[in-house]
């Protein structure tokens, strides 16, 4: 079993798992373990595609859910792996950044407006640069939200490679 993870510098961190089990018999072990009465985990599946989430009682803000598919690929099997914030989080930063772009876009064009009219341009540069830095602080949001989530990732990885080795077995 060969893993290989893309840079800590990603927000949403992503992973691929190289293995040698049968494609059948990997699916059904996660099915199996998922289904589990002492599976503590929530999860979805949809095809070869799995998404398990932290139980309820252990859920924060900041709380991470795994996706993941299983895919042939010739004599091995492929399970590509992203850790991410739950979708309702995602949402919310997905719609601040939109935000942010959108003020910045329109800050640059009254920048713009004002510039070629001579004006004053004091509120156009305040407005992009208050947009920048509400786009370096979810940056950082994101990162610490991350760091806050990272054990809960790690018990998630760790899950699903016992169940990868379990299989390989």
């Amino acid at each position: 079993m060969e893993e290989f993870k893309n840079s800590e510098i990603f927000l949403r961190p992503r992973f691929q798992i190289k293995t040698d089990v049968n494609y059948e018999e990997l699916r059904l072990a996660f099915e199996e373990a998922l289904n589990d009465t002492d599976c503590k985990y929530l999860f979805k599946i949809s095809e070869n595609h799995f998404f398990i989430d932290i139980p309820v009682n252990e859920v924060h803000f900041w709380s991470p859910q795994l996706n993941f598919q299983i895919e042939k690929d010739r004599d091995d099997v492929l399970v590509k792996g992203l850790f991410g914030p739950r979708p309702k989080v995602l949402t919310l930063f997905m719609f601040l950044h939109f935000a942010g772009a959108i003020i910045f876009i329109i800050s640059l064009v009254i920048l713009y407006v004002k510039w070629s009219l001579k004006q004053n341009l004091t509120s156009p540069i305040v407005m992009v640069i208050l947009t920048l830095i509400l786009w370096f602080f979810l940056y950082f949001l994101g990162i610490f939200g991350r760091k806050k989530g990272r054990v809960q990732m790690e018990e998630l990885h760790e899950f699903m490679i016992k169940i990868i080795e379990k299989t390989s077995k």
